[in-house]
């Protein structure tokens, strides 16, 4: 790995880390003051609500342990370090988002068959505060590194609350201007429904990274293809892995038959270069040797 690539990944993390830690400080604040206004009113909207601010900055705060943990260095037991470890912290975050999703419809559906009283100007003022916390928290976090699947899990948790509290806005400006309270999980339905589509995606994408899936591009039918065609001492390239450590670190391993005369250490020299420049793929592992002699085919 060059250096300018390991500084890249390093200042990408200090970033990531910086960024969730204000979102956590703006979070975890927001739901203090929230706590103490319910307690004071008396008001279950300002505890539920604080409730659930509680369930996102403990997904910040498992997305910022995440990204610190991931910058410690190889050892012997871990020999790839621990970047794995931001696309764990993704999938949980997504399991968790997509929990959060079956709660609000079920909770939704009660509240169709049992209507319960809104208190419109109390909910009016919890969303607006919400939805300022939430924009500001949103915009910290969106800025980030947009490949990093652990950055994109805390922003979805942010986003939702963000959509919520846009739900609550409208509902309570009906509820104070109608009185008609359906409205409320109505809209709650809508939230989710748009939560889930984003979650679903983020899950299913860090559990294709954990299950060692190959990245889109480049898959090992692009490189049983491609090789050969940019290096003609290459006459065949079988037994291709490609998985990645995150979405942006791919790995890969392959056989490469090159032709009788060349020069293997210098073609092996050629694949790798290739390999960086084209995929920007720089852990591979190649063995090189004669056509139709692969040991593992013996």
């Amino acid at each position: 790995m060059s250096h300018d690539h390991a500084h890249d990944h390093a200042h990408h993390a200090h970033d990531s880390r910086r960024r969730l830690s204000w979102a956590i400080l703006l979070t975890g604040g927001f739901m203090v003051a929230e706590v103490v206004g319910g307690i004071v009113s008396g008001s279950l909207a300002l505890l539920a609500d604080a409730g659930h601010m509680l369930t996102d900055t403990a997904a910040l705060a498992l997305a910022w342990f995440a990204a610190w943990i991931s910058q410690r260095p190889a050892d012997g037991r871990r020999s790839y370090g621990y970047h794995r470890v931001q696309t764990l912290a993704a999938f949980v975050n997504g399991i968790t988002l997509i929990a959060i999703v079956v709660w609000i419809a079920i909770e939704a559906l009660r509240r169709f068959l049992a209507p319960v009283e809104v208190m419109g100007g109390t909910m009016l003022t919890i969303a607006v505060l919400g939805l300022v916390v939430n924009l500001v928290v949103f915009a910290i976090l969106h800025g980030g590194d947009r490949d990093n699947l652990n950055m994109r899990g805390a922003a979805l948790h942010v986003l939702g609350d963000l959509l919520g509290s846009v739900a609550a806005i409208v509902a309570a400006v009906v509820i104070l201007a109608t009185g008609w309270t359906p409205i409320d999980p109505l809209l709650s339905l809508l939230v989710a429904a748009l939560i889930l589509r984003s979650a679903w995606k983020l899950t299913r994408e860090a559990g294709h990274i954990l299950l060692e899936g190959s990245p889109e591009d480049p898959d090992a039918a692009t490189l049983r293809r491609e090789i050969p065609a940019a290096l003609p001492a290459v006459q065949d390239v079988h037994h291709v892995h490609v998985w990645s450590l995150t979405p942006a670190r791919h790995l890969v391993s392959l056989h490469a038959a090159v032709a009788a005369g060349e020069d293997r250490q210098a073609t092996l020299v050629a694949i790798k270069a290739l390999l960086v420049e084209r995929y920007g793929i720089r852990h591979a592992t190649i063995q090189v040797e004669a056509p139709g002699d692969c040991a593992d085919e013996a």
